[in-house]
């Protein structure tokens, strides 16, 4: 008789996850260190192998809830603090004061989103998340960084951009605004061709000109958030109605 596994601690995941702590703490390094670009790109890394180990925990089957806090750790420093370092020294730094509170309010934001994600993640629902996820709001900075050295500017643009931009993306994380979520698309279900064909042409696009196409996904991305919530807000306030009515009839039904 096989002996039944307990849920502990899995190598693999952890291992993925490990290494997109390792970007996030290069990305902090190469801040410090003024190479910005090298940050950014530590950013990007590190999201892919976010991205990995939960994909890898649902498909071995090795998901954990030792998994779900240490992945949450890491993501509070590869996607909070090493872009929220990134982004001050980048280009709010000039401001003193409002420019480090501003990185700090990101931050801030950052962790209140992980904090609700892990308290509903048992309860959500898998085709949305609830605010922007935190590697996308990384994810947007570093992008915004690569695309401004591709566009070569010597002006102070990005010190009138970026601060609208991290007061945007602090707000968007913690609010009600739903965002697509790629963990259940029918496109790849039982499809492994059509999935490989899809990955290799996103791989291609991207490699054409990585520092404009990388911002360009990023931002359509973080724009498609409240165009879903659009989209979707009359399917959720009917399905709330309708949950408000099979509640009331069963108060009913026992006065």
């Amino acid at each position: 008789m096989r002996k039944k596994r307990g849920k502990g601690i899995y190598i693999l995941p952890n291992i993925l996850t490990s290494i997109s702590l390792l970007s996030g703490f290069y990305s902090i390094v190469s801040t410090i260190d003024r190479k910005f670009i090298y940050a950014s790109i530590a950013i990007f890394i590190s999201g892919i192998f976010d991205m990995l180990d939960g994909r890898v925990a649902r498909m071995t089957g090795s998901s954990s809830r030792f998994g779900v806090e240490y992945d949450s750790l890491c993501d509070l420093i590869a996607f909070g603090v090493a872009p929220g370092l990134l982004v001050y020294l980048w280009a709010l730094k000039g401001y003193g004061r409002f420019g480090w509170l501003a990185a700090f309010l990101y931050v801030a934001c950052g962790a209140l989103r992980l904090a609700r994600f892990n308290v509903q993640v048992d309860n959500a629902q898998k085709k949305h998340f609830l605010g922007l996820p935190i590697p996308a709001a990384a994810i947007t900075i570093a992008g915004s960084v690569l695309f401004y050295s591709w566009l070569g500017f010597k002006s102070e643009l990005k010190t009138i951009v970026m601060p609208i931009m991290v007061y945007m993306l602090a707000f968007l994380m913690v609010s009600e605004v739903r965002y697509y979520s790629f963990k259940d698309m029918p496109f790849f279900k039982g499809k492994p061709f059509r999935s490989t064909l899809a990955v290799i042409l996103l791989i291609v696009i991207i490699f054409i000109e990585p520092k404009v196409t990388l911002f360009v996904l990023a931002s359509l991305y973080l724009l498609s958030g409240p165009v879903y919530t659009l989209l979707t807000r009359k399917k959720f306030i009917g399905e709330e109605q309708h949950r408000l009515r099979e509640n009331l009839s069963e108060k009913d039904g026992l006065l």
